[in-house]
């Protein structure tokens, strides 16, 4: 089934199914409420495997946040299942070779955020290495006036180059 086409008995005005695992991030829940209906087990009085039950026929599409596993028993639980969308790069968590073999798509972050990890690990780093959230802290707490100057971390140089203090 397409995934624009309607189920039998489905009104037009009722939006597809999609599972969460996990609670997602706001904005992307934001993202995702309007166009879908999300259903969110974590919300349930029910125990995890009777809410499955109780929505397995209308569940189409699966959002993994985090790196909750995706394994046989899951699937067995949802048979109506054709997509499994991870918000990760990675997709270790998920059982791909049973997702083959039951037809089901299944899509990931990929590289998209690739970039911005580099870039952030970099930030981080010299953070670190310059010590500038620990000056920071110093400056808030008020240490600057009583006991002077916060020390620098290392310095990096040169290109290929790592100089550490003792």
């Amino acid at each position: 089934m397409a995934w624009g086409s309607e189920p039998q008995g489905r009104r037009e005005t009722e939006r597809p199914q999609v599972l969460l695992l996990r609670p997602p991030s706001s904005v992307f829940h934001e993202a995702l409420s309007g166009r879908f209906q999300l259903l969110r087990p974590w919300e349930s009085p029910l125990p995890f495997d009777r809410f499955l039950a109780a929505h397995a026929a209308g569940v189409r599409a699966l959002l993994v946040t985090g790196l909750a596993p995706v394994d046989g028993p899951l699937l067995d639980a949802l048979p109506a299942l054709r997509f499994v969308v991870t918000t990760s790069s990675g997709v270790n968590h998920i059982d791909l070779a049973e997702c083959a073999r039951r037809g089901i798509s299944v899509a990931n972050a990929g590289a998209i955020f690739s970039m911005d990890v580099a870039d952030y690990a970099v930030g981080l780093l010299i953070d670190v290495l310059r010590r500038v959230s620990a000056s920071d802290q110093y400056v808030r707490r008020g240490l600057w006036p009583r006991a002077g100057d916060y020390p620098l971390g290392s310095k990096l140089g040169g290109k290929a180059h790592w100089h550490c203090r003792k």
